[in-house]
């Protein structure tokens, strides 16, 4: 006995003292991706892994370095934020080199080198070169290197958030071309198979280098980063990654033309739904239904507090209320989750992406349900307030039992609107990293080119789900009929 004893007491010892695996020690490297840049960045179409050239890149350099990588998918315009506000510590999304970023920001040694090309309508001869795009229109990312070459040239820049859209924009006419990546333009014409447009020219650049992006303040990091480059480069890896997806080497310059011929191939529309419906579904589960739960319920509390204060004798808690619920209103929601994401760590204030949204929508249900929930309380008849008092109710027991049961009755159909509307604008929730219902069907479009069906098959989840929650008001309005005074 004696001996177990002794055996246990040195086996802790030896868990307390030794130390743990080199793995364990590994620093946590948070990198940032679009993961709809194909083939750079996407999701494999099989498997829904995230995949790509760079993917691929930054997971050899993590071996070299001894990284342990965390993947944190965003839309192109919010990954820049994102790194400055130390949500992600690296962007790996072919990012071109530039004299202003360079100022802003740790640029790595390039790993890739491409040309940029214009890309207009098949037959469309009235665009043959850069000089060509002065008075028109392009679409591109607004933050783009491909966008600043538009502007440069004299066009006018449609914002969007991937290729994919530019190409749909173009292919239906709504703008004149786009500027973009040789490779990401190859890439979309083998997988899609589309006949609608077409590469007119280069974009006159000589060509252009991308690089891994990283804050001033990471020396260290960037350095580990241009080592294990370049030891790639020295052993071929980077060879190796560039020949599995392009059939060249695009790792050095003048390394061969890029051939995707026989990479991705089209798939069907049926195929498409079928491999995205699950990820779908799972993005509504595990992030739009919470998402929408926790921000309703407490947005609703705070409705409450703020109505109460609203109508309140006391002017500094009546104006405070009327300041936030002009605040909010007046305010685009979009703005507020950028508010809450990307400009409040700036003062100390870091949410995690699901916290943050959730404070966000939160607050703006309170700001637009607040008015809903006064003018509830507002329709019940004074008198309610008297003849409770007669009987000796306190106000907040006149409130709980008399009051907020009958205004409940009246303020139902408003605030099931409120909720109904609280679910779909949980779609924005990718601009703050989080991946739900919306982005799944995102990616899939990006990969696929397929928007009408990916984005109607979307639809018909939020409309199954809104369908279910205004059942499940018109059931409450039936319970709360027996308050209703007759």
């Amino acid at each position: 006995m004696r001996q177990v004893i002794r055996g246990a007491v040195l086996l802790l010892l030896l868990l307390i003292v030794v130390p743990a695996p080199a793995t364990a020690q590994q620093p946590v490297v948070r990198v940032g991706t679009e993961g709809t840049y194909p083939p750079f960045s996407f999701h494999d179409p099989q498997t829904a892994e995230l995949t790509g050239y760079d993917i691929e890149v930054v997971k050899a350099i993590a071996a070299k370095a001894g990284w342990r990588l965390e993947f944190v998918e965003t839309q192109w315009d919010a990954i820049f934020p994102a790194l400055d506000a130390s949500r992600i510590d690296l962007v790996a999304n072919q990012v071109s080199r530039n004299e202003e970023r360079a100022a802003k920001y740790g640029l790595s040694t390039p790993y890739t080198h491409s040309r940029g090309v214009i890309v207009r309508r098949t037959g469309d001869t009235r665009i043959n070169s850069i000089a060509d795009l002065r008075g028109r229109t392009t679409a591109q990312s607004s933050t783009s290197n491909w966008a600043k070459v538009a502007r440069d040239a004299g066009a006018t820049v449609e914002a969007v958030e991937g290729f994919a859209q530019a190409a749909a924009l173009l292919a239906q006419g709504r703008v004149d071309a786009i500027v973009n990546d040789n490779i990401a333009v190859l890439d979309y014409l083998a997988t899609t198979g589309s006949k609608d447009v077409e590469i007119a020219g280069d974009a006159g650049q000589a060509g252009s280098v991308q690089v891994l992006a990283l804050r001033k303040t990471d020396a260290s990091l960037l350095s580990q980063a241009n080592q294990a480059i370049d030891a790639l480069r020295a052993d071929g890896t980077l060879r190796t990654i560039s020949q599995k997806y392009f059939k060249a080497d695009v790792s050095v310059e003048d390394g061969g033309t890029a051939d995707l011929s026989q990479g991705r191939g089209r798939r069907s529309t049926w195929d498409v739904l079928r491999s995205t419906a699950w990820p779908m579904f799972v993005g509504l589960v595990k992030v739009t239904i919470p998402l929408t739960a926790l921000s309703f319920t407490i947005g609703l509390i705070l409705a409450l507090l703020v109505a109460l204060a609203r109508i309140s004798p006391y002017r500094v808690l009546s104006g405070l209320a009327r300041a936030f619920i002009s605040i909010i209103r007046g305010t685009p929601l979009l703005l507020q989750l950028f508010i809450v994401f990307y400009g409040l760590p700036q003062i100390g204030l870091k949410f995690p992406p699901f916290t943050a949204a959730v404070v966000a929508f939160s607050l703006n249900v309170a700001g637009y349900a607040a008015e809903v929930v006064r003018s509830a309380i507002l329709s019940v008849p004074r008198g309610q307030f008297e003849a409770a008092a007669t009987i000796g109710f306190g106000y907040a027991q006149s409130l709980r039992r008399i009051v907020l049961p009958q205004a409940a009755r009246t303020a139902v159909p408003p605030l099931s609107n409120t909720l109904l509307s609280l679910l779909k604008d949980t779609s924005l929730g990718s601009v703050v990293l989080l991946t739900e219902l919306f982005r799944e069907s995102q990616l899939a479009a990006a990969e696929s080119n397929e928007f009408l069906a990916l984005y109607s098959f979307a639809g018909l989840y939020y409309w199954l789900i809104c369908v279910a929650l205004s059942a499940g008001q018109k059931r409450l309005e039936t319970r709360l009929n027996r308050y209703v005074i007759a």
